[in-house]
């Protein structure tokens, strides 16, 4: 079977790991026991090599994928000639009596047959540790066992199975209104004797679970449904044992086809975890954002105002990039890659995120102790002690570094927003200080980063290059939308950074970012261009904008890292943090301005 297409697929998981199963049944990728442990399934980076367990029907079929209302239980309904089956493929997450999370190092997949009879295929092929282990199948009574890699692996199941080298299959009659069970269990060779009772004891108290998370979602209005969808998947990359969030849960989907521009995303961003505490805030959510607050706090806590852009799931250092070289890659994008070198970058724009989640934070009421204080404080300090030196920017730049507006711009929005809590918590020691600096900044930013050839605010000093993260401007306050040069840039950006309607980040022909190649459009960026619309009074226009970027999910309401506006084809790891924060966000916006216009009698 040839690649996939990515947007293909749906995620379920447990919040400490996930799978991604695709449309036709199959797992194609799923690293257990944590989102950053080696691969047990890897088909999606290597269709030959990688493993995948896949259940489909034996004959000719249509299929179709959909999410048991409010939950991240994925279904996935097979129509074949003779009848119908439904896939139901969960990882068990749920509270006990005592309010204590309970996650099972386990994916559970039901086959049910709803109408006449399906024939069913089930091809069990696990590869770990990145598929460069070649495991050993022991055929039990009640299923499989499966040796060689660092822990035990099981597959319970009443089906018998035959072994052929690395693979093992099955064939399954199914009538209407039976069931064959299949319950991966990771870290353990004990087989299940009562595999069909467990499992759909375990889905009636998981599928509880996360329809509890979306009872208390009170927002309502026409974009409703793609905002829950991205809350649930959100809660899917969260790593619940610490409460830091992935980027995505994959690595090395590529933002171009056959490029190299493939990286490694199942660690934690501190601007991820900032702009997650920002849409929680913004939904009303005040216990997850108290949260997000306590995991971002403690990160700070722990490394200062020399804090990293990124760290692994546990806060430490993330793995030294490193290539596979044995698997081709997602439709040979090589380079396969694990670890992200980035980590060890400086990206100044952390300061910046950092308070601003925290003056969101405590506009909803949340607390800021003495201790939370004097942390910030730090962060403030070191915006106004290190804003006039180059990084690598918002994007990790692998050539410069450079003086990034952008960076100097949330330098300046540490600042603002340490101004502002110091007044909201009646701390103003260093009030004139911080004042002197932010003013400093400013004056800089409009003497070196606004290029009058252009008309625009430019990716960083000294280049006529244009960068999507100048919409970010206006957004976070450093200047009005209503300022020419604020206009003139959102015009720039539009029109030298479109393809075909969306943006990308940067052209990247025009900067040094080490990389060869090109990348898709970034649709973070587009809905920042949706909300400046907002911002300008373009409602209609924002409007057909956010239509359009929301087209470009799947079928689920799943979105990547970048699309190709041409073929809308999806790009890059997936699903993306950002993009479904962006979604949120937007959403939100968009429909308070549509009320506001129905309220003025305009529309």
């Amino acid at each position: 079977m040839a690649y996939k297409p990515i947007s293909d697929y749906g995620i379920i998981g447990n919040m400490v790991s996930a799978a991604l199963v695709a449309r036709d049944g199959s797992i194609d990728w799923c690293c257990l026991p944590r989102f950053d442990s080696p691969s047990i399934f890897a088909a999606i980076l290597d269709d030959d090599k990688g493993g995948k367990f896949g259940i489909e029907p034996s004959s000719h079929f249509e299929s179709s994928q959909s999410y048991l209302d409010d939950t991240n239980v994925l279904q996935t309904v097979f129509q074949t000639e003779t009848g119908t089956a439904t896939l139901t493929d969960f990882m068990p997450c749920y509270q006990r009596a005592d309010s204590r999370l309970v996650q099972f190092n386990e994916i559970h997949r039901i086959a049910e047959c709803t109408q006449g009879e399906v024939d069913l295929k089930v091809t069990f092929q696990p590869k770990p540790e990145y598929a460069m282990v070649d495991p050993s199948l022991d055929i039990k009574k009640y299923g499989l066992v499966i040796g060689g890699g660092k822990n035990n692996i099981s597959l319970s199941s009443s089906v018998h199975f035959k072994t052929f080298g690395d693979k093992a299959t099955a064939t399954v009659n199914l009538r209407r209104g039976e069931k064959a069970v299949f319950v991966l269990r990771y870290g353990s060779d004990k087989l299940l004797t009562g595999v069909i009772e467990n499992s759909l004891n375990k889905l009636s108290r998981t599928k509880a679970y996360w329809q509890q998370q979306v009872e208390g979602f009170v927002f309502s209005g026409p974009y409703r449904d793609y905002i829950v969808r991205s809350y649930l998947a959100l809660h899917l990359l969260v790593y619940s044992p610490t409460g830091a969030i992935v980027a995505a849960p994959t690595t090395s989907l590529p933002e171009e086809i056959g490029g190299e521009r493939n990286w490694d995303y199942r660690f934690t961003w501190l601007r991820d975890a900032s702009l997650t505490l920002n849409a929680f805030s913004s939904l009303g959510h005040k216990e997850e954002a108290i949260g997000f607050m306590k995991w971002l706090l403690n990160i700070c806590e722990r490394c200062g105002p020399k804090a990293q852009v990124l760290y692994d799931i546990d806060f430490e250092d993330p793995l030294d990039e490193r290539t596979l070289d044995h698997l081709e890659g997602y439709r040979g994008s090589r380079p396969v890659r694990i670890g992200n070198a980035a980590y060890k970058q400086r990206q100044l724009d952390i300061f910046g995120e950092v308070l601003e989640a925290a003056y969101n934070y405590v506009n909803i009421g949340g607390y800021i102790s003495n201790k939370d204080w004097i942390l910030l404080e730090t962060f403030v300090d070191a915006a106004c002690e290190l804003w006039s030196e180059p990084d690598s920017g918002i994007w990790e730049i692998r050539g410069g570094p450079f003086h990034f507006v952008h960076s100097k711009v949330m330098c300046w929005v540490a600042i603002d927003r340490g101004i502002k809590l110091a007044q909201m918590l009646d701390r103003n020691e260093k009030f004139n200080h911080w004042q002197t600096a932010a003013e400093r900044i400013r004056e800089d930013i409009l003497n070196k980063g606004w290029n009058s050839k252009k008309e625009a605010f430019t990716q960083h000093y000294g280049t006529d290059a244009l960068d999507a993260s100048a919409l970010l401007l206006p957004l976070f306050g450093f200047l009005p939308v209503s300022d020419k040069r604020i206009k003139s840039t959102i015009d720039r950006v539009a029109e030298e950074l479109s393809w075909n309607g969306l943006l990308r980040r940067y052209r990247t022909d025009e900067t040094e970012d080490g990389l060869k190649g090109s990348e898709g459009a970034f649709l973070w960026c587009s809905f920042w261009l949706v909300r400046n619309l907002l911002r300008l009074g373009k409602v209609e226009d924002a409007v057909d904008l956010c239509e359009r970027l929301l087209g470009y999910g799947n079928h689920l309401g799943l979105f990547s890292e970048m699309v190709n506006p041409i073929s809308g084809e999806t790009l890059g790891n997936f699903p993306q943090a950002l993009t479904h924060l962006a979604v949120i966000i937007t959403g939100m916006e968009l429909t308070e301005a549509i009320k506001e216009k129905r309220v003025g009698g305009e529309a």
